[in-house]
């Protein structure tokens, strides 16, 4: 049976925002909380969260999730490095497919995590969400992208290779679209609640 990892990346400086994202209530749990539980409620062999500037705060607020939390020391040259931290750690899992999730996505669910590893038949396909005109994360990894994924640098993610003309299949998410890395976003959220 094919083994699927799911990180959640949750390393960053939130710099837009001004302060940690991944610690933004929303339905009285932090972010990261949130999504990590989505991950861990998958159908995904082995869960991670990548932490970075915040590490302490986050691993305080993941509690006791049956999860691993990678530390990525580099998480100042931008997501690409998270990237790279969660690719490593698959390859040691001998996965045959990394499932890729940011910490800023309010209406991440397992559901939507589970239907990309179904459309991935067990890893062998490259899946990504859908939205805003373009596949985005989530997104899954087949193996025989990890070596792709490992030369990713900077602040970019996986948009280029998601979007670049190789095959990925793709999964409708409109709900993708709303992430929290504004003051704006923020706000809204609140708003949601309230």
């Amino acid at each position: 049976m094919s083994r699927i990892a799911c990180a959640i990346l949750a390393a960053g400086a939130s710099r837009r925002l001004g302060h940690p994202k991944q610690l933004l209530l929303h339905r009285g749990r932090p972010l990261v909380l949130a999504a990590a539980e989505c991950a861990c409620q998958s159908r995904a062999a082995a869960c991670a969260v990548v932490v970075g500037v915040h590490a302490e705060a986050v691993r305080a607020a993941l509690g006791d999730l049956a999860l691993e939390v990678l530390d990525n020391p580099d998480w100042s040259e931008g997501v690409a490095s998270s990237i790279r931290t969660a690719t490593a750690w698959a390859m040691r899992q001998h996965c045959q497919g990394l499932l890729i999730g940011l910490c800023d996505q309010p209406k991440l669910s397992a559901v939507h995590l589970d239907r990309l590893i179904a459309e991935s038949d067990g890893g062998r396909l490259t899946v990504a969400s859908y939205y805003a005109e373009k596949n985005a994360v989530p997104a899954l990894f087949s193996e025989s992208w990890f070596g792709d994924l490992l030369q990713l640098h900077g602040d970019s993610g996986a948009g280029a290779l998601l979007n670049g003309g190789l095959r990925v299949s793709n999964v409708p998410w409109p709900d993708g679209q709303f992430d929290v890395d504004t003051s704006e976003a923020a706000r809204r959220l609140q708003d949601k609640l309230g």
